[in-house]
């Protein structure tokens, strides 16, 4: 050979990092960095700090919320020292006359209380913590800041001090559930290659490192605040603002493509208007993250059959209208609500077509209390029966409709980029077989 030949060239994922690898004359092969200069040192801290196969491997959302979730975590290290030097304060440290057994003893009440709303909480709303995680995670980090608050105002009611500690501590325990759950939804969505523990991992990195900051921030702070309530104060409030905005910013910016119950309300009620589905970004946009969604008639899926049948004549009603049908469904505007019931061998498709016909009825009972608005050609026969507050009618007039426009609603969503397994729609656990001509075997129950 008269020459070097290249015989190979290879990068590392989308970094800059490149080699090639040269056969040369003597018949060994030599690799040679074609890397641009301080690379090494860059894909250094993105190898720490950041899931491998970045970005490809997470969401685009991604580097938008760690921005903001990185400020947020800063804030709330800054005026959690302050709330920590304030209880410190409070339990006699520096204080002659306090003793060791009552600071111990308020303590483990603060603890022990905390542990308790802990377990509460799970108890009450741990179902629904995936299906909104957004609103969970800004819900956790406006309690944290009202616990922080608290802590600090406690040294000031000496006589209160334990009441108010022990409710702090309730409160922040509430915070480590609701914030450590929604984290891992949040998580689970911006892992796109089967990576959620790395992205989980380096996630905690980037928090450590901010707490490594503030750990700085707050040795040069504290000697300076120690003694002086104004300037405690006023921190809190500028780092507690720049905290809530940052975390609401935070939230908002996240794309989810599944749906949970307030996209769904969303996307219906466009669909609906424009017979297009928006896209998910438009959608989250648009998503409530610190109120409920807010209707006119409450949805409840999977509700129990003794929620939706008074008589036997309401169940012949149903069982007679979605004798083809997964589910059924009954109005009740007297309480303001579409319960559904869930048949037990109904699946996730079954569960999108009854919200999307609850979704349908709730639209159109919304458009009944707008002044000037009249719904439209396909869908005015079911404002009629609501109108004559025939609910047997609605509700049989609504399915059909349903039925229509299903299949075509179906593939808008995949073609619109948005995911319809798994759903996070929230269902009640209860499930129902029945037979229009009657059970005959009564172990399906």
């Amino acid at each position: 050979m008269n020459q070097d030949i290249v015989v190979c060239q290879e990068v590392y994922g989308s970094s800059n990092v490149k080699k090639k690898y040269i056969l040369e004359r003597s018949g060994s092969v030599t690799s040679v960095d074609l890397s641009p200069k301080l690379t090494s040192v860059s894909h250094f801290f993105r190898s720490v700090f950041l899931p491998q196969g970045y970005p490809e491997s997470v969401s685009s959302d991604y580097v938008t919320y760690q921005i903001w979730d990185t400020i947020q975590a800063f804030c709330s290290s800054i005026t959690g020292t302050l709330a920590h030097q304030a209880v410190l304060k409070g339990v006699g440290v520096g204080d002659e006359t306090a003793t060791v057994l009552a600071a111990t003893l308020t303590w483990l009440l603060k603890d022990g209380t905390g542990m308790l709303g802990r377990i509460l909480f799970a108890w009450m709303q741990g179902t629904s913590l995936d299906c909104d995680a957004k609103r969970w995670r800004l819900f956790a980090d406006i309690l944290n800041d009202l616990a922080i608050f608290m802590e600090i105002l406690a040294p000031s009611f000496p006589w209160l001090f334990t009441p108010i500690v022990c409710t702090a501590g309730v409160c922040k325990s509430i915070v480590g559930v609701a914030g450590g759950a929604t984290r891992a939804a949040l998580t689970q969505h911006q892992a796109r290659r089967n990576n959620m523990a790395d992205v989980s991992a380096k996630d905690g990195s980037q928090e450590t490192l901010v707490n490594l900051a503030g750990l700085v921030i707050n040795f040069l702070l504290i000697p300076i605040v120690t003694g002086k309530p104004m300037i405690i104060w006023s921190l809190f409030v500028i780092f507690t603002c720049l905290h809530l905005f940052a975390n609401y910013r935070a939230v908002t910016c996240v794309v989810m493509e599944s749906l949970n119950q307030a996209r769904l309300n969303i996307i219906i009620k466009d669909y609906i208007k424009t017979g297009i589905i928006p896209q998910p970004k438009i959608v989250n946009f648009k998503e409530p993250v610190i109120w409920k969604t807010r209707r006119k008639l409450q949805i409840y899926l999977g509700s129990s059959i003794s929620s939706v049948c008074r008589s036997s004549k309401d169940l012949q009603s149903m069982l007679h209208i979605y004798r083809d049908s997964q589910y059924l469904l009954m109005i009740d505007l007297k309480n303001s609500c579409i319960n559904i019931v869930l048949s037990q061998s109904s699946t996730i498709e079954d569960q999108i077509q009854s919200c999307l016909q609850a979704e349908i009825i709730n639209y159109v009972y919304e458009m009944l209390y707008v002044p000037d608005q009249t719904p439209q050609k396909n869908i005015d026969s079911i404002a009629e029966f609501l109108i004559n507050g025939d609910c047997g009618s609605t509700s049989h007039q609504s399915y059909h409709y349903t039925l229509s426009i299903i299949d075509r609603f179906r593939e808008d969503l995949h073609d619109s980029g948005w995911l319809t397994d798994p759903v996070l729609l929230g269902p009640q656990e209860w499930r129902c077989t029945w037979d229009i001509n009657g059970l005959s075997d009564k172990k399906h129950y």
